[in-house]
């Protein structure tokens, strides 16, 4: 088949590739053991970081959703890429050249489209900041510097100027070989009577980035009075660029929000960049549409949001729209654990504006006062009432009480009804029954309740689970293992990890797993020899021994030796196996971890030694040594022999 990457090629990039350093473009990693981290998965919400990398291993786990693979799957999964152009974008960011098979590299029409969209697009960038340093570019130069804003500034946030005209970008992007069809996929160029033209026409044009970094789409302001588009035009949506899932400054933000546990989420480019300059660099804005739930997945995986302590603090503009924005972020407040707050400008100056005439002071003062975005909830709503009545301050409170029985932290909600009851002047018996019978409603309903327990799955896309480990089988490894396979075999039915036996069954499968040099020689023969109670163990162990006794194994460690030990696996345990490979092993140093390891397959021999002297002596028990005097004394034997094994693994 033409196009199809050569097996070898795909090892060597796997191999080569830092899965820590492409996991944290996504997600904030923290240390958790000796070589491994941890994170908030980036698959499904949760509140506690259960998502484990292993670098040395090149694989990761989500211990809460089992989604499970290495560096490749991981890239399908995030950025929605097949498994050929994600082979190429890896190997392009290493610098390796790629062979295929039969000698034909892939059609560019059917792989690797994606990252011909975003050639383009970088091509677009630089060929609109080029055009902000001419001469036709005046206006836009105005506009910037009348909002405080440099050439510095300007270079580095990539602001470019799409020249007045039809097709200067559309002629500019064909000379650099780019199709008609890859530009209207662009989204950069649309289509006529006549033909394609330029979408963006005399405007600033702002480069909208991912989280990695790469130019995904873009954003133009009007500048002359002629145009007859909107203020701001944006990118439509395309394969790269979908408004409800980016933010823009998320690049530059990221790694601030990770160190400092904020994040400012403010409304336009001008007030990112004002942010930004003004030392509040963890602002960043959506981009033509409100603030929703994939805006929070994006900030949560940064923000690490599994603690108290960490803050979201939206500002908008203190005119009606502001508040009904603010009012609408309150809605989404209770899928963050960190501290929601509001910062609204008294004189409705959005950030841009605050720092142009007040300096970089006023900005940073605007996010240190900020409000607890119930409190600012709670003050909206009662500004819509006449309080200087008492009809008004009833419906005032009759209003708020849902809002306050919607707060799920139940420490919060009795404070929050006695700071309602004195901006009422209402009792506080009274307002709390309003709340409980607010609640009451809200539950007769079958509205969203508590919201879901830890541990559990939600009904979410993203919690999909290990999909099969569509790049990490080695050659051999069965059916349903090739590269893109999307079969995905049912997974087996793992016991209780709380339950005394199976906790060491699989403390001594992690072991043999992540260890294996660690493991003295005369523990192999033992662990070899020793059984598993529950079945996916013995599978598991069956396959490490396989591994071991393997013509073509040479005791090669890390992933090499995962590797082999998924080639005797069945596809469904590939998941398990990825799970077993990075579960932190409780060890600082590499005495301690072989200390560990000893202890671990001491502990397993022993209860396989027990055991099998109990299944024994029960035989023996149940005999009649004068009519069977032959196996009364072979049982006899064989519970001797086990005992000396015993004392002999104990140091007896």
């Amino acid at each position: 088949m033409a196009g199809l990457i050569k097996r070898e090629d795909i090892d060597e990039v796997r191999a080569r590739t830092d899965i820590r350093e492409v996991v944290e473009q996504y997600v904030t990693l923290k240390p958790a053991g000796i070589g491994s981290y941890k994170g908030l998965c980036p698959f499904h919400d949760e509140r506690t970081p259960s998502f484990h990398v292993r670098p040395q291993l090149g694989t990761y786990h989500c211990f809460g959703c089992d989604e499970s693979g290495d560096v490749i799957s991981f890239l399908m999964e995030m950025d929605h890429t097949p498994f050929s152009e994600t082979v190429e974008r890896l190997a392009a960011r290493i610098g390796y050249e790629l062979h295929y098979e039969q000698g034909s590299a892939p059609n560019r029409e059917e792989v690797g489209r994606r990252q011909r969209l975003l050639d383009a697009h970088k091509v677009a960038a630089e060929f609109f900041q080029r055009n902000l340093y001419t001469r036709q570019a005046a206006a836009a130069q105005r506009f910037l510097g009348e909002r405080g804003f440099d050439h510095d500034a300007a270079r580095t946030y990539g602001i470019g100027y799409a020249p007045q005209g039809w097709s200067h970008l559309l002629q500019h992007l064909r000379n650099h070989g780019f199709t008609d069809q890859e530009l209207k996929l662009t989204g950069m160029v649309s289509e006529g009577n006549r033909g394609l033209y330029d979408r963006f026409r005399g405007r600033l044009i702002w480069p909208i980035r991912a989280v990695a970094g790469e130019v995904i789409g873009f954003g133009a302001r009007k500048l002359y009075d002629d145009d007859p588009g909107p203020k701001y035009l944006n990118t439509p949506e395309t394969q790269l660029y979908k408004k409800s899932q980016v933010l823009y400054g998320i690049d530059l933000a990221k790694r601030p929000i990770a160190k400092t546990k904020q994040v400012v989420v403010v409304e336009g480019y001008t007030d990112v960049m004002a942010c930004h300059l003004a030392g509040i660099t963890t602002a960043v804005a959506t981009c033509g549409t409100a603030f929703g739930a994939d805006h929070i997945k994006i900030v949560r995986r940064f923000l690490s949001d599994d603690s108290a302590g960490g803050e979201v603090v939206f500002t908008f503009d203190g005119d009606a729209a502001g508040q009904k924005a603010a009012l609408r972020a309150f809605q989404e407040d209770q899928r963050f654990v960190a501290q929601t707050y509001v910062a609204v400008e008294p004189h409705g100056m959005d950030p841009c504006d605050l720092r142009l005439t007040r300096g970089d002071v006023a900005v940073r003062d605007l996010v240190e006062s900020r409000t607890p975005l119930f409190e600012f909830a709670l003050k909206a709503t009662i500004r819509e009432y006449d309080v200087n009545s008492l009809e008004g301050r009833l419906r005032a409170m009759r209003a708020c009480a849902p809002i306050v029985a919607g707060i799920r932290d139940p420490a919060l909600r009795p404070a929050y009804a006695r700071e309602l009851s004195g901006w009422l002047g209402i009792e506080t018996d009274e307002v709390l029954r309003a709340v409980a019978a607010a609640s009451h409603s809200a539950n007769g309903r079958g509205e969203p309740g508590r919201g879901r327990g830890q541990g559990s799955t939600p009904d979410h896309p993203d919690a999909r689970g290990h999909r099969g480990d569509s790049a990490g089988s080695r050659p051999g490894s069965g059916p349903g293992s090739a590269p893109g396979e999307n079969h995905r075999p049912e997974a087996p039915e793992l016991p209780d990890p709380r339950e005394p036996v199976s906790r060491m069954e699989r403390e001594a499968l992690e072991v043999v797993l992540q260890v294996p040099n660690l493991v003295p020689d005369g523990y192999w023969e033992h662990f070899d020899s020793a059984g598993m109670t529950y079945r996916v163990h013995q599978v598991m162990h069956d396959a490490v021994v396989a591994a071991r006794a393997d013509e073509d194994y040479h005791g090669e460690g890390g992933r090499a030796w995962l590797e082999y030990v998924r080639a005797h696996l069945p596809e469904p345990l590939h998941g398990y196996l990825a799970q077993l490979s990075v579960t932190p092993l409780p060890a600082a140093t590499e005495q301690q971890m072989r200390n560990y390891a000893v202890g671990v397959l001491t502990s397993l021999v022993e209860m396989h030694i027990n055991r099998a002297k109990s299944d024994k002596l029960a035989h023996l028990n149940r005999l009649n040594a004068q009519r069977e005097p032959e196996l009364y004394q072979q049982l006899n034997r064989e519970l001797l022999d086990l005992e000396l094994q015993r004392r002999s693994l104990m140091g007896a």
